[in-house]
């Protein structure tokens, strides 16, 4: 089988004889590589984005308590996921230092 990309025709040789089919076009090919591009810089957009967020919340107290006020339950994935990885006592910490500044 031989595929000639300009004219899209497709020869088959079979027990000697030869035959030319003339492929469809391919109307969504187009759209469908630009949606799978952007769907791929949505994701790493998302990785970035989340990996932002964990840097900036694992670096300060003061935006760790900012989230608590404003998304505690981002601020809860964020002591999940720590936990989860084996450093523990962080909650803790904070919540002893958010309570001697009230």
């Amino acid at each position: 089988m031989k595929h000639n990309g300009a004219s899209r025709e497709v020869q088959l040789r079979t027990q000697g004889h030869a035959y030319s089919i003339e492929m469809a076009p391919k109307p969504f090919a187009p759209f469908a590589k630009r949606l799978f591009k952007g769907i791929l810089l949505l994701e790493v957009a998302g990785v970035l984005g989340a990996y932002g967020l964990f840097h900036k919340m694992n670096s300060s107290q003061d935006f760790r308590n900012n989230m608590n006020n404003s998304f505690p339950f981002v601020l809860e994935v964020y002591y999940k996921s720590n936990e989860h990885a084996g450093v523990y006592g962080i909650r803790e910490k904070d919540l002893e230092d958010w309570s001697k500044k009230a």
